[in-house]
């Protein structure tokens, strides 16, 4: 089992308090319904959400896990996030289950086998890495038994993010699946740079250019954390259409150092 590393610090520990912190973030500019899935047939093949704390992201989280929760559930999620702590792989793999204040959330064996093939797997690796554990409340919370497989993205090179679509997309094949990209947008510059350069990344990412996106975030040297997964998210399935659902950073939902800011975005990919 994978226990939770940043449960008191990035989100709520005690399981009443961590549910009415999601709940609220559902409640905040998205208005009082939350998600409820209206159908079987889905169309989101993947998606992209911020891995902060609640109170500086998961309000926008929740516009990703509300659209995903409203298109339908799918059997499996594959949760790519970007290394914070230097782990020794291009990436890597956790076949362990991810325990949270909201209980255990299960590995899709199946899934986890085929990819082992490929990937190699050290549950070492993921012990404190953040990007992945944050989405996985938000799961439990719209999903009553979701089925995950944590990837850590070491090499967040081009060449990574194709050889790595390329290996979901066939270990996941004949399932139903939604691939979801971890990433926070650039970080700590001033609120209207911030602004500017982010939407430069945000405009490739939705006319689905994915060389494009690693051009502007190189040319302009733009720390973007997890612009790996959000290559492999649209490689994974060559989307029809990408929705930017919500911009924000730091300084909107915390009021703190307006020349300091993080950006957060929402996104979701369809078929």
């Amino acid at each position: 089992m994978r226990h939770p590393a940043v449960a008191g610090r990035f989100y709520p520990a005690d399981k009443g308090e961590l549910l009415a912190n999601i709940k609220g973030c559902f409640l905040h500019e998205i208005g009082p319904g939350l998600p409820e899935c209206i159908g079987n047939e889905r169309a989101i093949s993947a998606a992209i959400a911020p891995h902060a704390g609640y109170m500086a992201s998961g309000m926008n989280a929740a516009h990703t896990y509300k659209r995903i929760a409203e298109d339908g559930l799918p059997e499996a999620y594959i949760i790519i996030g970007p290394d914070h702590y230097g782990v020794p792989y291009r990436a890597v793999m956790c076949k362990e289950d991810f325990l949270t204040p909201l209980g255990p959330c299960k590995i899709h064996e199946e899934i986890a086998a085929r990819l082992a093939e490929t990937l190699p797997s050290d549950s070492d690796a993921h012990a404190y890495e953040h990007s992945i554990e944050v989405q996985i409340p938000f799961l439990q919370f719209i999903d009553k038994d979701p089925k995950i497989v944590p990837i850590i993205m070491g090499d967040q090179s081009k060449a990574a993010a194709e050889k790595l679509a390329a290996t979901i997309r066939e270990a996941c094949r004949g399932r139903d699946v939604i691939v979801i990209a971890s990433s926070d947008m650039a970080h700590y510059i001033p609120k209207e740079t911030a602004e500017r350069l982010n939407l430069m990344v945000l405009e490739r990412i939705a006319e689905k250019d994915v060389g494009g996106m690693y051009s502007v975030i190189e040319r302009n040297r733009i720390s973007v954390c997890g612009y790996g997964p959000m290559a492999t998210a649209m490689l994974y399935h060559e989307p029809s259409r990408i929705e930017i659902l919500k911009y924000s950073d730091s300084w909107d939902s915390l009021e703190y150092d307006v020349g300091s800011v993080v950006g957060y975005c929402s996104a979701v990919m369809y078929r």
